[in-house]
């Protein structure tokens, strides 16, 4: 498995304005780029197998489509029509591409077959994007699909791409030890948010006088996903009004962008999900907590929007034990997070239009959100330097003295021990060494340091 650290997208660098789109920028995603096309060269002699994942809207088809511009690529969107259909779709995809007439199929694994056929006499690039859909088009593909590419992967150049949104049924595809396709894999590769140098890039791109304000508002409303970015970039929206007003406006591409990313994925018990991420987006971070806000018991919930749909996280304080019961939850992904805090909260507003309440109850709540918001930020930054092996928070049994960002670095017995506070003015350090008295007294003889973050540290 490959670890990936860059991220990447098309935008458009107009400057500061709503003017139109000029000229289009690849943001990053080098690592990603070079992989892609070194499998690729591989392919020729020995076939490859590459699954991409990534959450929706992350940038994986303009990845695939930018690393491979100017290969032979057959790329295929896998929708959920008739398998007859599809076959029709590719073959004639793959005339226009390869200049193969391979004639007309209605199965799919008997077209797959051919395209491995034909790649051993033309090495090619061919794309299933959304490929997960195969369950609803014929289930027994998978199946099929292994046995064709058992038999035929020795003799064939094909540089085979996988692309799948849904993170349960990917997983669940390629690593249960139970369907067909486990093993089978060369190469995996997952897409992750933009880091935050990029967001800043991006910024300085297209309003280079930000405000630090400005910056959070952008990490806050998008955690890096890279569609979320282009949309506030096309709208011209740089400031953190621009940025409320843009995403809770009529017709925005936001307000319906929850239920639609997490519908598919939650099928009919959507309810109870949308329910419990709307708790822990409010800040009803633990078990307890969470049933009485909802009224549902939640652990099977919980447990599988940790390790099925991969959309929450559990977090102990630092130096708390395995088996400690002073668990909390948080949802990953900032987007979902704001909206679940605000839009699916007040979806009856929403519903009737009256977005001017929402925006109203965002800026009402903005000092305190922000404020967590911009905690997660320096946290997140601290792991991107690449010098510490736990980037975490603290706080006590009693829920007291909590601590906002502790950075450990094991290998050279140093901490970093930090307070997080929109206002530089607010912070105690005094109070803070006196908070971490206990973390310190089971670090002896560590290098600890004490550092004060503000909007001004971004």
């Amino acid at each position: 498995m490959f670890a990936l650290t860059n991220y990447s997208y098309y935008f458009c660098n107009s400057g500061y304005s709503n003017s139109r789109c000029i000229s289009m920028k690849f943001y990053d995603r080098e690592i990603e780029t070079e992989t892609l096309r070194r499998i690729e060269a591989i392919s020729h002699n020995h076939a490859q197998m590459t699954v991409l994942t990534g959450r929706r809207r992350i940038g994986k088809t303009t990845l695939i489509k930018h690393a491979y511009q100017g290969y032979k690529m057959v790329y295929f969107f896998v929708a959920r029509k008739s398998e007859a259909l599809l076959c029709h779709e590719l073959s004639g995809t793959v005339r226009d591409v390869l200049g193969e007439d391979i004639g007309e199929f209605s199965d799919m694994a008997r077209l797959f077959s051919a395209l491995m056929q034909v790649s051993s006499r033309k090495p090619f690039t061919l794309v299933f994007d959304e490929f997960q859909n195969f369950k609803y088009v014929n289930e027994a593909f998978f199946s099929e699909m292994q046995n064709i590419w058992d038999s035929n992967k020795d003799g064939a150049g094909i540089n085979l791409i996988v692309c799948g949104s849904l993170y349960s049924m990917m997983t669940k595809i390629f690593d249960d030890r139970k369907e067909p396709l486990y093993g089978r894999a060369t190469s995996r590769i997952r897409l992750r948010e933009f880091p935050l140098s990029t967001l800043r890039e991006i910024m300085r791109d297209n309003n280079p006088d930000y405000a630090p304000d400005d910056l959070l508002a952008m990490y806050m409303i998008t955690g890096g996903v890279a569609k979320y970015v282009e949309q506030l970039v096309i709208a011209g929206a740089f400031t953190r009004d621009e940025i409320i007003e843009s995403v809770l406006s009529f017709g925005s591409y936001f307000i319906d962008e929850g239920k639609e990313l997490l519908s598919d994925e939650f099928g009919k018990d959507y309810g109870n999900y949308f329910s419990i991420m709307s708790a822990i987006a409010g800040g009803y971070n633990e078990r307890g907590e969470i049933k009485s806000y909802t009224g549902i018991e939640a652990g099977g919930y919980l447990d599988k929007l940790e390790n099925t749909y991969d959309l929450v996280y559990r977090y102990r304080p630092y130096l708390a034990p395995e088996n400690s019961r002073g668990v909390r939850y948080g949802i990953k992904d900032n987007f979902l997070n704001f909206w679940f805090r605000f839009v699916y909260k007040y979806r009856s507003a929403v519903e009737i239009g009256n977005l001017d309440y929402v925006r109203e109850k965002v800026m009402n709540d903005y000092s305190t959100f922000s404020g967590w918001i911009l905690e997660r930020y320096f946290r997140q930054m601290y792991r991107e330097t690449g010098l510490y092996n736990i980037v975490t928070n603290y706080w006590e049994r009693d829920g007291s003295n909590e601590i906002d960002l502790i950075a450990v670095n094991e290998a050279d017995r140093e901490i970093v021990i930090g307070e997080v506070k929109r206002n530089l003015h607010r912070i105690d350090l005094h109070g803070l060494e006196c908070k971490a008295s206990n973390i310190v007294a089971k670090r002896k003889g560590w290098h600890v340091r004490y550092v004060a973050l503000s909007l001004d540290d971004m």
